[in-house]
């Protein structure tokens, strides 16, 4: 396993959709343990391919709960409910925080590095997180999402992305 150099904006790479990943292999093991090291190294809760230079539809969210951490490849939303408003930051935007409103629930449908189909549903921070991390395989930014950006006496005790 290898810690990966972050890409950060305004990398072109961060605004361009990814491509669908079709070889599930060894190759893609070590991408996925590759950005897993790399996420924790940067004291991340998610990191999308394209944050470590791989336009592939590939990312991992942890946000330190009982679902431990969540491989997703080629993920799809397939529904969303709800609201929420909360603080975002991103490992490719260092000290930048905003407010994002996302949906306070999503179910997605994504396949595990064996290449197996699964189905999840989210809700709250997991889901925030989730939606965070595959929007970055969309091209989206979350900085197109921001309502407010938080100066850093804002961000005592609030957790982030």
């Amino acid at each position: 396993m290898a810690i990966r150099k972050l890409v950060v904006y305004p990398a072109e790479i961060l605004e361009q959709p990814c491509s669908e990943i079709s070889k599930f292999d060894k190759k893609l093991g070590k991408l996925l343990d590759d950005m897993y090291e790399t996420m924790i190294e940067f004291d991340g809760v998610g990191l999308a391919a394209p944050q470590i230079g791989q336009p592939v539809r590939v990312a991992i969210v942890d946000v330190d709960d009982e679902s431990g951490t969540i491989e997703m490849i080629n993920p799809k939303i397939l529904s969303t409910s709800g609201e929420q408003t909360g603080v975002e930051g991103c490992l490719s935007f260092p000290g930048l925080y905003g407010e994002v409103t996302r949906p306070h629930y999503v179910k997605i449908e994504a396949s595990d590095r064996k290449g197996r189909s699964y189905t999840m549903e989210a809700d709250g921070f997991l889901a925030r997180a989730i939606q965070h991390e595959i929007d970055h395989l969309d091209g989206v930014l979350f900085t197109s999402k921001v309502t407010r950006y938080l100066e850093k006496d804002e961000l005592e005790g609030v957790e982030s992305e």
